[in-house]
This record gives C-alpha cells, structure tokens and sequence, in this order.
C-alpha cells in the first residue's frame, strides 16, 4: 500500500470539483469560508477551474471536464493534496475521463471527499494500491464553530492523529440552509452502537454491551449507492485486492445514502455474491438517512446481518461514518484495528 505524505503548513491544497461544486448557496458561502480557514491554517490554496460550476448533470461540470481537472490536479506537482468540494449524483462518469493508469505510477497525494467520492477514495485503494481519505468535503470546514469532527479529519490528513473514538451525539435535523450556510452540525441525538457477533451456529447474536470486541484488517469501502454501481464493471479489480492482501484481512466500512433498507439489503446481496467479502475481517456499517426504518418486517440491521451472518465475522452498526454527522475520517487502504465495549470505540490506523 502506497502511503501520501501527510501535509504540514506551507502546503498546497488544490480543491477539485468532480461531482457536485459549490455554485449554489448554502456551499457557496461555506465553501468561501473554509478556504479562507486553510489559508488562516497557513496552506497554499489552490482552486480548480469546476469548483464553482454547476453546468453539468450531477457533477459540476462535463464528465471530460471533471475528469481533466481530477487527473491534473493529482499529477501536479504544485499540489500537496485534494479535497473535493462536494458529493453529488454523478460521480461514475467521471471516472470514465481520469487517468487512473497515470495515477497509479504518480507520486501519491492525499485525497479526500465523501459520499459520491467513494468512486475515486475507492478506486485509489483498489486499483492504485494508494491510501486516501473517506472524510468530509471542503465545504464543512467553513461552519462556524467547527465541529471537532472537522478538526480530526484536518488531524488525519497533516498525520498527528491517527485515533479515532468517534462522538457522543449525531445530527438529526439540519439547521443549515440557504439563509443559514455557515451553521455547525446541530448534534442532539445519542450515539447507539450495535454490534452483532457470531453465535457459533452460523449466524450473528447482538453482543453483550460487557463484551470487548477487536477487529482488524485493512480498511476498504464507502458509499453503497456508488460502490453497486461499480460492481462488475472494469473498475471492479476488487477480488485482486482482496487477494493480495488476504493475510490482512479486509475491513469494510459501509454506509448508504439513497438506499431504503431493502436498497441496503439488495446492496450487501450483490457485493457479497460478486466476492467482495470473501477475505473479510469484520464490518464497520454507518448510520444510513434511513435510519430507524422498517419495511414489511425488515430494519436497517436486518438488512446486514441477514446477509453477512454465514461469513462469521462482527458487524459494528450505527458508527460515525457516512451521511449523518459527525463523521470520523477514515484511512482508506491502512490497516487498522477497531475495539468496542460498551459504547467505547476506538479505531487506531496503521500505515503499514
């Protein structure tokens, strides 16, 4: 596994837009705001030609265009790192105009972005054996005041924490809006962590909130949504990676956007019967927007466990990954090892 350099002040951070970019309020404004808060940090900022634009059909701009401004922003030479302005609906096709062959023999950098970015933080861990970033887009960071979660991942990306224990309360309804674009995650609601282990009959038992549980592998996923759609096309070289690093062991994390729980279901169906799971060491699962619906019978943790009760291995639900903040950033490609008791959690990577 390739690791990036972690940044330090004096870097440049160029911001690419290949989904969705900050041409409309309420990203706009935060967008402004956080890049004035990387300069105050002391980086060299560097904006790309899309990331005002909103021309295009759920991405910023045309998939070329997009695809130009990704692939040059990465080989550049002037650039330290990325963080993409924003996620967005139409992801994949860009993909189809990056260079990911030039990538993959290029110096690695530091990418991050969420959400829709889970086609390029995918795909740099799978097809280009290079580390990145599942963590929030430029625009959280202009919020005021910033969420300590907005200050872990700027951790993790200058390399001076690579800890994380994860929040006490999430968000459930958003107080930031048009009227409003600057407004800090609005956290009330408890963190709940479920954890499912193996009952020694085949299937999963909900563990005892007494029990410690440790998990470790290599760490590799993100959005459902777009991790499906990839599924079986040319970008799928996942059995390889998986391969290659069996005597690790791999750590899925996964969360959905879109998805209603019969859309996470259908999800785990496909990835487990295309062989993703086969080398797996145990499953980090985000709160989904769905979170606490129920179906003709069928929930959210159902939904999993169901589908991954034969592969034998814990199942973590409810973390802080995904689309309802706080999110904890995660190394994408490092090892890592997660412990729970209780609701203590704490997910340690290695870069190794």
């Amino acid at each position: 596994m390739r690791y990036p350099k972690f940044i330090e002040s004096g870097a440049a951070i160029g911001f690419a837009a290949p989904s969705f970019g900050a041409a409309s309020e309420p990203y706009r404004t935060a967008f402004s705001c956080a890049l004035k808060r990387f300069y105050d940090w002391g980086y060299k900022i560097i904006p790309g030609p899309n990331v005002y634009k909103g021309d295009g059909i759920g991405i910023s701009s045309t998939p070329e265009k997009c695809g130009e401004e990704l692939t040059e922003m990465y080989l550049s030479g002037d650039v330290d790192a990325i963080i993409s302005v924003g996620g967005g609906e139409l992801m994949c096709e860009t993909m189809d105009y990056v260079d990911l062959n030039a990538i993959r023999l290029a110096k690695p950098k530091l990418f991050m972005g969420l959400s829709d970015n889970t086609n390029m933080v995918f795909l740099l861990t799978t097809l280009c054996d290079t580390a990145s970033v599942y963590g929030p887009c430029a625009p959280a960071f202009g919020q005021q005041p910033l969420h300590s979660s907005l200050l872990d991942a700027k951790n993790l990306l200058e390399g001076t924490k690579l800890m994380e224990t994860g929040y006490d309360l999430y968000e459930k309804e958003s107080r930031k809006d048009e009227d409003h674009p600057l407004e800090t995650y609005h956290v009330t609601e408890p963190r709940v962590i479920r954890a499912f282990v193996p009952d020694g009959a085949g299937g999963l038992r909900e563990a005892d909130s007494r029990e410690e549980i440790t998990l470790h592998g290599r760490l590799v996923g993100g959005c459902m949504d777009c991790l499906t759609t990839l599924t079986g096309t040319r970008y799928d070289r996942v059995g390889d990676f998986t391969e290659k690093y069996r005597a690790d062991g791999i750590l899925w994390f996964l969360e959905a956007c879109d998805l209603n729980v019969f859309g996470i279901r259908r999800a785990i169906w496909q990835m487990k019967r295309a062989g993703w799971f086969s080398h797996a060491a145990g499953f980090l699962i985000g709160r989904p927007y769905c979170h606490g619906q129920v179906l003709m019978n069928l929930d959210q943790y159902r939904a999993v466990t169901d589908e991954l009760a034969e592969l034998g291995v814990p199942v973590l639900m409810d973390l802080d990954i995904g689309h309802i903040p706080p999110q904890i950033p995660i190394l994408s490609g490092s090892l890592a090892t997660v412990t729970l008791q209780g609701q203590s959690f704490l997910l340690t990577h290695e870069c190794i």
